[in-house]
This record gives C-alpha cells, sequence and structure tokens, in this order.
C-alpha cells in the first residue's frame, strides 16, 4: 500500500490505497517510517510524499481508528522523521488532505497541492487530540487564530484559502503537480547530500 521509488536522488512515496481515500493503516505508517529511514541512509536529496488517486489521504482508517490507531505514537514517529530528515522533503497533495494525515504535510519543507484538494482536521468532532506536534508546525505556517479554526472549530479550507493562509506553497493541475515536485527538486537533487543537509540546517523550522 505504500509504493517507492528512486531516482538521481529522488525518492517518491506513494501512498497506494485510492479505493479506501488512502486512509492509513498502522501497517502503512510503519511501511512509510521504514521508507524514509531507507531514504536517508541511501542519501537522498529530495523525499516527496503523494498519493494514487484523488484523495491524498482521509487519514486514519476508520476501524483502525477505533481500535487505537488514532492515539498510536506511530503518527508522531512518521512526521518527526519527516521533520528531522536531512533533505528537501515535499508533500505533493494530489487532492484532499484529512485528519491525521495533516502531520505529515506538516511536517515536509513544501507543501504542493491540486485545486480540487480540501483541507480538515477533525479532531473536534471525533473527540480526539490531534497529534503533539501538528497544532505547533500548523500554527507556525497559518497562525494561531487559523490553526484553531481548523483544529477546534472544524472549518474546511480550500486550496486557494491554504495557498493565501501559507499552509500549502504553490497549487497545480493534477497532471501537472509531479512535474512541479520535480522541478522543485531539481536543484537538490543536483547536489551533495552535505550541502543539502548543510542548507536545510540554517533554515528555522516551521
Amino acid at each position: 500500500m505504500i509504493r517507492t521509488s528512486q531516482q538521481a536522488g529522488v525518492w517518491t512515496l506513494t501512498l497506494d490505497r485510492p479505493d479506501k481515500a488512502n486512509s492509513l493503516t498502522a501497517e502503512m505508517l510503519q511501511a512509510l517510517c521504514h521508507a524514509v529511514d531507507a531514504a536517508i541512509q541511501a542519501q537522498a536529496r529530495v523525499l516527496v510524499i503523494t498519493g494514487a488517486g484523488r484523495v491524498f489521504s482521509a487519514g486514519a482508517d476508520l476501524d483502525a481508528a477505533r481500535a487505537g490507531l488514532a492515539t498510536s505514537p506511530l503518527w508522531e514517529d512518521l512526521s518527526g522523521r519527516l521533520a528531522h530528515a536531512p533533505c528537501l522533503t515535499i508533500a505533493a497533495l494530489n487532492g484532499t488532505l484529512a485528519g491525521g494525515a495533516f502531520g505529515m504535510a506538516l511536517a515536509c519543507d513544501l507543501r504542493l497541492c491540486v485545486p480540487e484538494a480540501k483541507f480538515f482536521y477533525p479532531v473536534m468532532k471525533l473527540g480526539f487530540l490531534p497529534q503533539p506536534s501538528d497544532p505547533a508546525r500548523l500554527a507556525a505556517l497559518v497562525g494561531p487564530a487559523r490553526a484553531k479554526m481548523i483544529l477546534m472549530a472544524g472549518v474546511r479550507i480550500t486550496a486557494e484559502e491554504a495557498c493565501a493562509w501559507g499552509l500549502v506553497d504553490r497549487i497545480a493541475p493534477p497532471d501537472s503537480l509531479m512535474a512541479m515536485a520535480e522541478a522543485l527538486a531539481e536543484p537538490a537533487a543536483a547536489a551533495s547530500p552535505t550541502h543539502v543537509a548543510a542548507i536545510k540546517r540554517l533554515v528555522p523550522s516551521a
């Protein structure tokens, strides 16, 4: 359910469960953690995360969430790995981003999305807390009030709002999304791993 591809220093991880809106299971989260570790060990210069189909991820698989996945440390393990990866990380959001899946996108350096994408994090409605690092990362990008609009008021925002707020950096049509990610990845992919890591250390994280 996680596809991995590599080319010229760029690793691409694809959530591949489109029939279930790429909702995440514990096994998928573990596979993503292992894939990020493998990319780091291989000295990837760029790591891209995207999804198959029209939804990036609906968050936790509902059955798995009811069984305890909603409060699993695996979410924080994954976002922590992404946040500390010594390479350029890009979330290429091929569609809607919801719930716990926010964490991996918030932990990336850059976020791209398609015009049809929607963004919501329904923890207030579902009775769960957001993952520990998500509120601070979200507030660093969009500001405290807008973070509370998403987390506490349950507001669903559009791609245009997300871009205006600073949650995503660029919007691209579906057939151009990966091309945009590849173009942004090109300079880092052509550099040495130590150069990429050194520049990333100089830029404060969100």
